[in-house]
Protein backbone atom coordinates (compact mmCIF):
# COMPACT_ATOMS: atom_id res chain seq x y z
CA UNK A 1 0.00 0.00 0.00
CA UNK A 2 2.98 2.27 0.88
CA UNK A 3 5.90 2.38 -1.21
CA UNK A 4 8.44 5.12 0.31
CA UNK A 5 10.43 5.46 -2.65
CA UNK A 6 12.71 7.93 -0.91
CA UNK A 7 13.07 8.58 2.62
CA UNK A 8 11.92 11.24 4.83
CA UNK A 9 15.10 14.02 4.89
CA UNK A 10 15.69 16.61 7.74
CA UNK A 11 13.41 18.91 5.92
CA UNK A 12 10.37 16.64 6.95
CA UNK A 13 8.78 17.77 3.87
CA UNK A 14 7.84 15.04 1.23
CA UNK A 15 6.29 14.64 -2.73
CA UNK A 16 3.59 12.31 -2.44
CA UNK A 17 0.91 10.84 -5.11
CA UNK A 18 -1.86 8.11 -5.19
CA UNK A 19 -0.89 5.49 -8.21
CA UNK A 20 -2.65 2.08 -8.31
CA UNK A 21 -2.06 -0.87 -10.74
CA UNK A 22 -1.40 0.38 -14.18
CA UNK A 23 -0.70 4.12 -12.82
CA UNK A 24 1.84 2.63 -10.73
CA UNK A 25 3.79 1.17 -13.61
CA UNK A 26 3.11 3.96 -15.70
CA UNK A 27 4.50 6.63 -13.13
CA UNK A 28 7.57 4.60 -12.41
CA UNK A 29 8.20 4.80 -16.20
CA UNK A 30 7.95 8.19 -17.31
CA UNK A 31 7.58 10.54 -14.17
CA UNK A 32 9.55 8.98 -11.02
CA UNK A 33 13.04 9.64 -12.20
CA UNK A 34 12.67 13.35 -12.81
CA UNK A 35 11.01 13.34 -9.22
CA UNK A 36 13.86 11.43 -7.55
CA UNK A 37 16.62 13.84 -8.94
CA UNK A 38 14.34 16.91 -7.63
CA UNK A 39 13.74 15.40 -4.55
CA UNK A 40 17.53 14.93 -4.51
CA UNK A 41 17.85 18.63 -4.99
CA UNK A 42 15.93 19.59 -2.23
CA UNK A 43 15.90 16.77 0.38
CA UNK A 44 12.63 15.59 0.14
CA UNK A 45 11.23 12.27 0.87
CA UNK A 46 8.81 10.50 -1.91
CA UNK A 47 5.86 8.10 -0.93
CA UNK A 48 3.12 6.44 -3.25
CA UNK A 49 0.35 5.45 -2.00
CA UNK A 50 -0.21 2.40 -4.43
CA UNK A 51 -3.73 0.75 -3.02
CA UNK A 52 -7.05 2.10 -1.57
CA UNK A 53 -6.84 4.29 1.41
CA UNK A 54 -10.73 3.61 1.50
CA UNK A 55 -12.03 0.02 0.83
CA UNK A 56 -15.70 0.39 1.84
CA UNK A 57 -19.05 0.04 0.34
CA UNK A 58 -19.00 3.74 -0.11
CA UNK A 59 -15.68 4.32 -1.04
CA UNK A 60 -14.81 6.78 -3.73
CA UNK A 61 -12.44 6.72 -6.52
CA UNK A 62 -9.18 6.81 -6.26
CA UNK A 63 -8.92 10.30 -6.82
CA UNK A 64 -11.19 11.06 -3.83
CA UNK A 65 -8.58 9.34 -1.55
CA UNK A 66 -5.84 11.75 -2.28
CA UNK A 67 -7.26 13.69 0.79
CA UNK A 68 -7.06 10.39 3.36
CA UNK A 69 -3.31 11.07 2.72
CA UNK A 70 -2.81 13.24 5.26
CA UNK A 71 -4.21 11.69 8.09
CA UNK A 72 -2.92 8.09 7.15
CA UNK A 73 0.64 9.10 6.53
CA UNK A 74 0.72 10.84 9.98
CA UNK A 75 -0.65 7.79 11.82
CA UNK A 76 1.09 5.11 9.39
CA UNK A 77 4.14 6.64 8.46
CA UNK A 78 5.69 9.21 10.72
CA UNK A 79 4.26 12.14 12.73
CA UNK A 80 7.02 13.99 12.22
CA UNK A 81 6.19 14.40 8.22
CA UNK A 82 5.82 18.14 7.81
CA UNK A 83 4.30 19.34 4.55
CA UNK A 84 3.22 17.25 1.84
CA UNK A 85 2.76 18.12 -1.55
CA UNK A 86 0.65 15.73 -3.23
CA UNK A 87 0.84 15.36 -7.41
CA UNK A 88 -1.06 13.64 -9.58
CA UNK A 89 1.24 10.60 -10.88
CA UNK A 90 1.26 12.07 -14.47
CA UNK A 91 3.35 15.03 -13.53
CA UNK A 92 7.05 15.58 -14.61
CA UNK A 93 9.66 18.15 -12.79
CA UNK A 94 12.01 19.91 -13.72
CA UNK A 95 14.93 18.49 -11.35
CA UNK A 96 16.42 22.15 -11.98
CA UNK A 97 13.08 23.82 -10.49
CA UNK A 98 13.41 25.60 -7.10
CA UNK A 99 11.98 24.36 -3.95
CA UNK A 100 8.18 24.21 -3.89
CA UNK A 101 8.30 24.19 0.02
CA UNK A 102 9.64 27.71 -0.15
CA UNK A 103 6.84 29.13 -1.88
CA UNK A 104 3.98 27.35 0.90
CA UNK A 105 3.03 28.90 3.80
CA UNK A 106 1.89 26.72 6.11
CA UNK A 107 -0.99 27.87 8.19
CA UNK A 108 -2.45 27.64 3.80
CA UNK A 109 -3.08 25.70 1.03
CA UNK A 110 -0.98 26.11 -1.44
CA UNK A 111 -2.68 25.81 -4.93
CA UNK A 112 -2.33 26.70 -8.75
CA UNK A 113 -4.93 28.85 -10.89
CA UNK A 114 -6.48 27.47 -14.15
CA UNK A 115 -7.77 30.54 -14.92
CA UNK A 116 -5.62 33.69 -13.23
CA UNK A 117 -1.97 34.57 -13.31
CA UNK A 118 -1.79 32.75 -16.58
CA UNK A 119 1.39 33.34 -19.28
CA UNK A 120 -1.52 33.53 -22.33
CA UNK A 121 -5.00 34.49 -23.17
CA UNK A 122 -6.55 31.50 -21.45
CA UNK A 123 -10.07 32.09 -24.08
CA UNK A 124 -7.38 31.62 -27.09
CA UNK A 125 -5.79 28.71 -25.66
CA UNK A 126 -9.21 26.66 -25.33
CA UNK A 127 -9.93 27.57 -28.68
CA UNK A 128 -7.01 26.00 -30.16
CA UNK A 129 -7.56 23.14 -28.23
CA UNK A 130 -10.76 22.95 -29.09
CA UNK A 131 -10.34 24.06 -33.10
CA UNK A 132 -7.42 20.98 -33.00
CA UNK A 133 -8.95 18.40 -31.21
CA UNK A 134 -12.40 18.63 -33.73
CA UNK A 135 -10.09 18.64 -36.69
CA UNK A 136 -7.73 15.98 -35.77
CA UNK A 137 -8.89 13.98 -33.16
CA UNK A 138 -13.06 13.75 -33.75
CA UNK A 139 -15.30 15.37 -35.67
CA UNK A 140 -17.74 14.82 -33.04
CA UNK A 141 -15.96 17.07 -31.02
CA UNK A 142 -17.79 20.00 -29.69
CA UNK A 143 -16.55 23.71 -30.67
CA UNK A 144 -18.91 25.25 -27.57
CA UNK A 145 -18.13 22.51 -24.47
CA UNK A 146 -17.99 23.67 -20.87
CA UNK A 147 -13.91 23.61 -21.49
CA UNK A 148 -14.69 27.33 -21.97
CA UNK A 149 -16.66 27.82 -18.30
CA UNK A 150 -15.72 30.52 -15.99
CA UNK A 151 -15.16 29.60 -12.59
CA UNK A 152 -18.68 31.44 -12.04
CA UNK A 153 -20.25 28.80 -14.50
CA UNK A 154 -17.81 25.34 -12.53
CA UNK A 155 -19.76 26.58 -9.08
CA UNK A 156 -23.37 27.35 -10.51
CA UNK A 157 -23.22 23.74 -12.52
CA UNK A 158 -22.53 22.03 -8.88
CA UNK A 159 -24.60 24.42 -7.42
CA UNK A 160 -21.71 25.51 -5.14
CA UNK A 161 -21.46 29.18 -3.64
CA UNK A 162 -19.52 31.15 -6.34
CA UNK A 163 -15.89 32.02 -5.98
CA UNK A 164 -13.65 34.26 -8.41
CA UNK A 165 -11.20 31.66 -8.58
CA UNK A 166 -10.65 27.96 -9.69
CA UNK A 167 -7.74 25.92 -9.56
CA UNK A 168 -6.27 22.72 -10.50
CA UNK A 169 -6.60 19.77 -7.58
CA UNK A 170 -3.71 18.16 -9.32
CA UNK A 171 -1.31 19.81 -7.22
CA UNK A 172 -2.01 21.60 -3.86
CA UNK A 173 0.84 21.64 -0.51
CA UNK A 174 -0.86 21.55 2.76
CA UNK A 175 0.86 21.05 6.52
CA UNK A 176 0.12 17.48 7.47
CA UNK A 177 -0.47 18.26 11.28
CA UNK A 178 -2.83 21.49 10.38
CA UNK A 179 -4.87 20.42 7.80
CA UNK A 180 -5.03 16.18 7.71
CA UNK A 181 -8.59 16.37 9.72
CA UNK A 182 -9.72 19.16 6.93
CA UNK A 183 -9.23 16.81 4.29
CA UNK A 184 -10.44 13.83 6.15
CA UNK A 185 -13.64 15.86 6.76
CA UNK A 186 -13.87 17.09 3.18
CA UNK A 187 -13.27 13.20 1.92
CA UNK A 188 -16.22 11.84 3.90
CA UNK A 189 -18.83 14.75 3.43
CA UNK A 190 -19.19 13.57 -0.13
CA UNK A 191 -20.81 10.32 -1.73
CA UNK A 192 -19.36 8.67 -4.84
CA UNK A 193 -22.97 9.13 -6.34
CA UNK A 194 -22.71 13.15 -6.40
CA UNK A 195 -22.89 14.87 -10.01
CA UNK A 196 -19.57 16.50 -11.26
CA UNK A 197 -18.57 18.37 -14.04
CA UNK A 198 -15.71 15.98 -14.97
CA UNK A 199 -16.58 12.83 -13.00
CA UNK A 200 -14.48 14.01 -10.77
CA UNK A 201 -13.17 15.65 -7.22
CA UNK A 202 -11.98 18.84 -8.28
CA UNK A 203 -15.40 20.93 -8.48
CA UNK A 204 -15.78 20.03 -4.78
CA UNK A 205 -12.08 20.41 -4.33
CA UNK A 206 -12.36 24.30 -4.99
CA UNK A 207 -15.59 24.74 -3.20
CA UNK A 208 -14.13 23.58 0.25
CA UNK A 209 -10.57 25.21 -0.08
CA UNK A 210 -12.34 28.45 -0.83
CA UNK A 211 -14.98 28.20 2.00
CA UNK A 212 -11.89 27.95 4.37
CA UNK A 213 -10.48 30.59 3.07
CA UNK A 214 -6.74 30.01 3.56
CA UNK A 215 -5.40 29.91 0.11
CA UNK A 216 -1.58 30.64 -1.14
CA UNK A 217 -1.17 30.77 -4.93
CA UNK A 218 1.28 29.57 -6.52
CA UNK A 219 3.20 30.20 -9.32
CA UNK A 220 1.56 28.88 -12.89
CA UNK A 221 5.28 27.03 -13.46
CA UNK A 222 4.21 24.49 -10.70
CA UNK A 223 1.61 23.17 -12.42
CA UNK A 224 2.12 23.97 -16.31
CA UNK A 225 -0.84 21.87 -18.08
CA UNK A 226 0.60 20.53 -20.76
CA UNK A 227 -2.52 20.54 -22.68
CA UNK A 228 -2.11 24.56 -22.61
CA UNK A 229 1.94 24.55 -22.84
CA UNK A 230 0.98 22.00 -26.42
CA UNK A 231 -1.49 24.60 -27.62
CA UNK A 232 0.57 27.69 -27.25
CA UNK A 233 3.63 26.87 -28.40
CA UNK A 234 3.41 23.50 -30.54
CA UNK A 235 -0.30 23.14 -31.84
CA UNK A 236 1.52 21.47 -34.80
CA UNK A 237 1.50 18.56 -32.77
CA UNK A 238 -2.12 18.07 -33.39
CA UNK A 239 -1.09 16.90 -36.90
CA UNK A 240 -1.22 12.93 -37.25
CA UNK A 241 1.65 10.79 -37.48
CA UNK A 242 3.84 13.16 -35.36
CA UNK A 243 7.57 11.83 -34.69
CA UNK A 244 8.35 10.78 -31.37
CA UNK A 245 11.41 12.81 -30.53
CA UNK A 246 10.01 15.86 -31.79
CA UNK A 247 7.57 15.46 -29.31
CA UNK A 248 9.96 14.69 -26.91
CA UNK A 249 11.97 18.18 -27.93
CA UNK A 250 9.10 20.27 -27.15
CA UNK A 251 8.42 18.71 -24.26
CA UNK A 252 11.90 19.09 -23.34
CA UNK A 253 11.85 23.08 -24.10
CA UNK A 254 8.54 22.95 -21.98
CA UNK A 255 10.43 22.23 -18.75
CA UNK A 256 12.91 24.48 -19.60
CA UNK A 257 10.47 27.27 -19.19
CA UNK A 258 8.57 25.68 -16.09
CA UNK A 259 8.61 23.55 -12.93
CA UNK A 260 6.45 20.78 -12.54
CA UNK A 261 4.27 19.89 -16.33
CA UNK A 262 1.09 17.86 -15.81
CA UNK A 263 -0.22 15.54 -18.24
CA UNK A 264 -3.37 16.49 -17.05
CA UNK A 265 -6.81 14.57 -18.80
CA UNK A 266 -7.96 11.64 -21.12
CA UNK A 267 -7.56 12.96 -24.48
CA UNK A 268 -4.48 11.99 -26.58
CA UNK A 269 -2.64 15.19 -25.40
CA UNK A 270 -2.09 13.51 -22.52
CA UNK A 271 -0.54 10.35 -23.23
CA UNK A 272 2.56 12.14 -24.78
CA UNK A 273 4.19 11.95 -21.30
CA UNK A 274 4.43 8.53 -23.29
CA UNK A 275 7.31 10.00 -25.83
CA UNK A 276 9.81 8.74 -23.36
CA UNK A 277 11.00 9.00 -19.66
CA UNK A 278 12.52 12.56 -19.02
CA UNK A 279 15.61 12.86 -19.03
CA UNK A 280 15.77 11.29 -22.09
CA UNK A 281 19.27 10.73 -22.40
CA UNK A 282 22.54 11.52 -20.84
CA UNK A 283 23.66 13.89 -23.34
CA UNK A 284 20.61 15.81 -23.38
CA UNK A 285 20.15 16.25 -19.77
CA UNK A 286 24.23 17.02 -19.51
CA UNK A 287 22.80 20.05 -21.85
CA UNK A 288 19.92 20.65 -20.06
CA UNK A 289 21.98 21.39 -17.06
CA UNK A 290 24.46 22.97 -18.30
CA UNK A 291 21.75 25.74 -19.80
CA UNK A 292 20.40 25.98 -16.38
CA UNK A 293 23.94 26.57 -14.73
CA UNK A 294 24.47 29.72 -17.42
CA UNK A 295 20.71 30.69 -16.80
CA UNK A 296 21.49 31.52 -13.12
CA UNK A 297 25.34 32.58 -13.55
CA UNK A 298 25.63 36.41 -13.11
CA UNK A 299 27.03 37.79 -16.38
CA UNK A 300 28.63 41.01 -17.33
CA UNK A 301 27.91 42.02 -21.00
CA UNK A 302 30.57 43.63 -23.18
CA UNK A 303 30.82 44.72 -26.80
CA UNK A 304 32.61 42.18 -29.18
CA UNK A 305 31.54 44.66 -32.23
CA UNK A 306 29.87 42.97 -34.61
CA UNK A 307 29.44 39.36 -34.47
CA UNK A 308 28.22 37.45 -37.47
CA UNK A 309 28.54 33.94 -38.24
CA UNK A 310 30.95 31.88 -41.02
CA UNK A 311 29.88 31.49 -44.13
Amino acid sequence: MIKILKKIGKSKNILCTIATGKYYKLFTKYSYKSWKLYAKNHDLGIIVISDELDKSDSAKKATWQKYLIGEFLYKNVSKKISNIAFLDSDIIINPESPNIFKYHNESKISVVSLHHNLPFSLNKILKTVSFYRNKYYSKKYPLNSSIFFTPKEKYKFHKYKVFKDYYCAGVFVFNCRKFKNFFKRFYFKYTKDDVSLTGGDQSAFNYEINKLGKIKILDYKFQAIWLYEMAWKYPFLYRPNVNKNIIKECINASLRDNYFLHFAGAWHESKMIKAGTFPYDKKNYKEFLKLYKYINLKIKPKSYGPIKPKK
